[in-house]
């Protein structure tokens, strides 16, 4: 274990974000299109909305494409309740396939309507809806693009164009109304949703899963376990059978692993930036459909298994992948405290590093803790989506590790005296990074933010 370098940025303005990072940015983002931009400092304070939306910087606007409720283009419902995780992917003539998760539970306000050779499982209140846009964010169609599934939190796209979307649950069936098996992924085509239909990809694993990225050269697929409860959740991968992809191929099959960091039970006990470890062992997941026992209850061995709590963001960059922790807490049970890590596995290295911490010297009650979805900016940077307390924002990472608030939900659903505000979700950007897409999960808004990116 060793760190390389640690910079622990001071106080900006009135946000008071604290963060700890290892080395340059830089490297988080080489060999990416981000890392030819410049995106060296923030945007500028953020301006009040006076429609009450969105706080953006000066310079910066939005539109909104979807708001819970209003009737889906398709007509074949109102758009459903609980944005999350969410995509953007390149159609043909400039156009956008912005495909959108919906973490609806069997109490959700507005499920996902059923639709003929899209639902899973008919009790399931989940799932996705897509969205076409035309190069100036006008919103030529919306409509279901899988139903039946349950609690759809994030996922990731593929190289081949389609979104892997994920259910974050273990509900059998039998519970909480169900008549399938959930905990599953499935595979979404946006452009066409029913070449993709609503097939569960059970060798996968099933358990709570959160968040996919994909190695484009290797195939590998690797996954993050969002588990409430100690045990906490895994870091796993999936070595598919047909490794050189295209739509339906991971139905295939495939090995399911977990990752053991050697000496290492719990990563939150990890708390120098740069910390490094060496040979990452992958052990193969004994049972995973989880048929009696959760997945990370089950025995891996007299070495046993790496857990973590509250892993949820994750993405490819470079030659690496990159997966975030949004919080430990020793009084839940976690090793050590800390409000947010983001980890690097070098796979050709067998190599992880602990690249940002949160916290945990920062005040709970400011921005800047449970860092969620997460992706890469044009502006050579990250965008976080913040999952806290108090008011939400999201968050820009530039490459030198200063952060800066990009955007603020200034939809209040509480009251004056006692203000409450929905979390952000899906951070995305257009195939040519000239507009953010991002959800507020609730009321459910998906919003198109253009402006000076490049600046």
């Amino acid at each position: 274990m060793s760190a390389t370098r640690r910079q622990v940025l001071a106080r900006s303005g009135s946000l008071g974000i604290g963060i700890a990072f290892a080395g340059s940015l830089s490297e988080l983002f080489a060999g990416t299109a981000a890392a030819q931009t410049l995106g060296h400092t923030g945007y500028g304070p953020l301006v009040p909305d006076p429609k009450g939306l969105l706080d953006l910087p000066e310079g910066f606007r939005y539109r909104v494409l979807s708001r819970e409720g209003d009737q889906l283009r398709s007509g074949e419902g109102p758009v459903p309740s609980n944005h999350d995780g969410m995509t953007a992917l390149p159609g043909s003539r400039g156009r956008v396939h912005l495909v959108r998760n919906h973490e609806n539970r069997n109490t959700a306000a507005v499920p996902v309507p059923t639709v003929p050779g899209l639902t899973y499982d008919p009790q399931g209140k989940g799932g996705c809806t897509a969205l076409t846009l035309d190069s100036r964010n006008r919103v030529l169609s919306e409509r279901v693009a899988i139903a039946g599934t349950a609690v759809n939190c994030a996922g990731g796209p593929t190289p081949w164009g389609t979104w892997l979307t994920c259910e974050e649950t273990e509900d059998k069936a039998g519970t909480n109304g169900y008549t399938k098996d959930h905990g599953f992924i499935f595979e979404v085509d946006p452009a066409n949703p029913h070449r993709s239909g609503a097939v569960p990809l059970t060798a996968m694993g099933r358990f709570q899963h959160e968040a996919i990225a994909v190695d484009p050269r290797r195939g590998i697929v690797y996954e993050t376990e969002d588990a409430f409860e100690r045990p906490f959740g895994l870091f796993y991968r999936f070595l598919p059978h047909a490794p050189r992809g295209g739509l339906g191929s991971l139905r295939a099959g495939g090995r399911l692993q977990a990752m053991r960091v050697p000496g290492v039970p719990d990563l939150s006990s990890i708390q120098e930036t740069g910390a490094t470890f060496e040979n990452i062992e992958w052990v193969d997941v004994p049972d995973p459909l989880a048929a009696q026992t959760p997945i990370r209850h089950q025995d891996f061995g007299p070495k046993g298994i790496t857990h973590a709590q509250k892993l949820e963001g994750c993405y490819w960059g470079g030659r690496c992948v990159y997966f975030v922790s949004s919080f430990a807490r020793s009084a839940e049970g976690s090793a050590a405290d800390h409000y947010g890590q983001i980890w690097r596995y070098d796979p050709t290295e067998r190599r992880l590093t602990l690249v940002i911490v949160f916290g945990p010297d920062t005040d709970l009650q400011l921005p800047g803790e449970s860092p969620d979805n997460i992706c890469l900016a044009p502006s050579g940077g990250l965008m976080v989506c913040e999952d806290g307390n108090g008011a939400q924002h999201v968050f820009g990472v530039t490459r030198r590790g200063e952060v800066y608030a990009m955007a603020r939900n200034a939809q209040n659903l509480g009251t004056p005296q006692e203000p409450e505000w929905g979390e952000f979700a899906g951070v995305t950007f257009a195939p040519d990074g000239e507009t953010m897409y991002v959800n507020c999960y609730t009321p459910g808004t998906t919003f198109a933010v253009t402006g000076p990116w490049r600046r």
